[in-house]
């Protein structure tokens, strides 16, 4: 027996000493401002966001208790027979028949039902009971039963390393299968000794997986053709392609080729409408959105650069991280970034610039989830941030609906394909919400916690009784709905089509005072700039009169004193020529009186 003792000492009681003195600072290294890096800057939009400070209030209903009643069947052998007749033998049942008759029991049993069945048919002949009364009116639905779900089945990671589930498809013939796709996003989190293996699961089967698929670089995201149900396409974190097909094994049928896949890793892929059944798209964060023919991975049919100014400069794309296209409508595609902007987005245009129709702007950060409705196509849904919102294509400026912000991230959503106003997501916390939007927009109808890790991905079987969650600890968890949130109820689409018209009414309309505003503070600010440009107008008239009277006042200041100089010089030669006169008249006098003396 090996005796160990462990000796613990702070680590302040041992080693040198530390002496910190002062000392002046001390440039390292001067970064100037580059003014070339402002050209690849992009406006971000701002959004405004109402917050409420009263005290929420909430709404009692009182109802009397209700009784709860069940339909139950009875299965009922022909004629009842005792355990030594065979119904198959004629002869023993006539023979039964005629015992049976004579006896005195069944004599008085038929004469006193004689008199009832009597007594029902004159009723049947004066009233019809299968007349229908009162068709116009509407029947009052009956209570619907509590949502609620419970767990079937748990898919764990088999390996020792788990890895988070980021992807999953549901098989297309009856959801018998489920494919899904592990690898882990967190940066630098991956080790030589994690796997890159992907699974499909058994439904029926949680112990082992009915296959496992071996691709070069671990799977993000991976679909089921919907018209092949043996072929199935995947997107790995090198930003390469796969394509399987189940009847050849687990090894990939062929590969896109590295020079001309994406740059980071595929988040998501789709199989497109087209009549071969071979097409598909991608979508990565390297702001690229490429389509492929599985029949010839080497490189892509068509690119297309999700660069915000439409100029196809890939240095400013957009990072793509979701995509959604409806068969209904094959040239249109949406893109859900990294920004928090949902691309529209038209194949068949000619142009590139051409080919990015709108954005809508509403999420702080990555849209993890887009999918139009089911039902209702020019609605579509969106999850970022901590916020599910719902928009229609006619209004770009801002979302019809959405839901309170969440104390958790949400990471995934999708639609019910049975009812148009459910919808499913999942948060970091391992939570599962189901919406109802006709019944409460404020809270969801269920809120089931899954899992206590967080919950990456979400997928709706095709009939919406079956739900699949992918947990961060790599477990795929599958959940059965109640059947009141899985069937169709009376008069929903109607309803979610006047509440959707309705909304957007109103988006419309508070659109168009936005806009109205934005006119007038539009021309506010013109005109105080006029009026500005007019007084500075006037300042320079004012400043040009000062300066021309102040030129003129200098001019006749300048004239007056020539003036007064030359007066003054007239003045002064007039006084010179009559001091001469006076000294010439001067001097002839004295000659004369000389002259006279003489």
């Amino acid at each position: 027996m090996e005796i160990v003792h462990v000796y613990t000492k702070l680590r302040s009681e041992f080693g040198g000493q530390c002496f910190f003195s002062d000392r002046s600072e001390e440039r390292l290294v001067d970064i100037p401002p580059d003014p070339k890096l402002t050209l690849q800057f992009i406006q971000k939009t701002h959004r405004d966001l109402a917050g409420q400070a009263c005290r929420e209030m909430s709404e009692h209903q009182v109802n009397t208790k209700r009784f709860e009643s069940n339909s139950c069947g009875i299965n009922h052998v022909e004629g009842g027979w005792p355990k030594d007749i065979n119904p198959d033998e004629m002869e023993q049942t006539i023979r039964f028949r005629k015992k049976v008759e004579k006896d005195e029991g069944y004599l008085n049993s038929i004469m006193q039902l004689g008199s009832v069945m009597e007594h029902c048919i004159k009723q049947n002949n004066a009233i019809d009971i299968y007349q229908q009364y009162f068709d116009d009116e509407e029947e009052v639905e009956e209570s619907q039963e509590t949502p609620s779900a419970k767990t079937i089945n748990v898919f764990r990671d088999p390996n020792e390393l788990k890895r988070s589930v980021t992807g999953l498809s549901w098989h297309p013939d009856g959801g018998r299968k489920l494919a899904a796709a592990y690898s882990c996003l967190e940066f630098q989190k991956t080790s030589k000794d994690m796997r890159l293996d992907s699974y499909i699961w058994d439904v029926e089967n949680p112990n082992r997986p009915e296959m496992t698929l071996k691709p070069a670089s671990p799977l993000i995201c991976l679909d089921y053709n919907p018209k092949d149900s043996h072929t199935l396409v995947g997107g790995s974190y090198n930003g390469q392609i796969a394509y399987w097909d189940t009847r050849r094994g687990s090894q990939p049928v062929e590969y896109s080729s590295v020079e001309h896949s994406h740059r980071d890793p595929v988040y998501k892929i789709i199989w497109l409408q087209s009549k071969t059944g071979t097409d598909a798209f991608s979508a990565s964060t390297d702001g690229q959105v490429l389509w492929w023919d599985v029949r010839k991975l080497s490189e892509p049919t068509e690119r297309l650069v999700l660069d915000p100014g439409r100029e196809g400069n890939l240095d400013r794309a957009l990072g793509a991280i979701s995509l959604e296209f409806e068969a209904t409508m094959p040239t249109k595609f949406m893109v859900g970034t990294e920004q928090g902007l949902v691309v529209s987005c038209n194949r068949k245009a000619k142009t590139p610039a051409e080919k990015i129709v709108c954005t809508y702007d509403g999420h702080h950060g990555p849209i993890y989830a887009l999918q139009r409705n089911p039902f209702f196509p020019k609605n579509f849904l969106t999850v970022g941030d901590w916020t599910a919102r719902i928009w229609s294509e006619d209004i770009k400026e801002s979302s019809i609906m959405w839901t309170k912000y969440q104390m958790s991230c949400l990471m995934d959503a999708c639609w019910s394909p049975v009812r148009p106003s459910v919808f499913f997501t999942v948060k970091m916390d391992g939570m599962l919400d189901v919406w109802d939007i006709l019944f409460k927009q404020s809270d969801p109808a269920l809120s089931l916690k899954v899992c206590d890790k967080a919950l990456y991905s979400l997928r709706v079987q095709d009939n919406g009784h079956l739900v699949a969650c992918g947990s961060q600890q790599g477990e795929a968890t599958l959940l059965e709905i109640s059947s009141g949130l899985s069937t169709l109820q009376k008069n929903e689409k109607s309803l979610l089509a006047a509440m959707f018209e309705r909304e957007t009414k109103r988006e419309k309309i508070l659109e168009a005072r936005q806009r109205e505003l934005r006119l007038k503070e539009r021309s506010r600010s013109e005109q105080s700039k006029e009026e500005e440009a007019g007084r500075e107008e006037g300042e320079e008239d004012l400043e040009q009169l000062i300066a021309r009277a102040e030129s003129d006042f200098y001019n006749i200041v300048e004239m007056e004193m020539r003036r007064r100089e030359k007066r003054e010089e007239a003045l002064q030669e007039k006084d010179v020529c009559e001091e001469k006169e006076v000294k010439n008249r001067a001097k002839t006098g004295d000659d004369t009186g000389e002259t006279g003396a003489s």
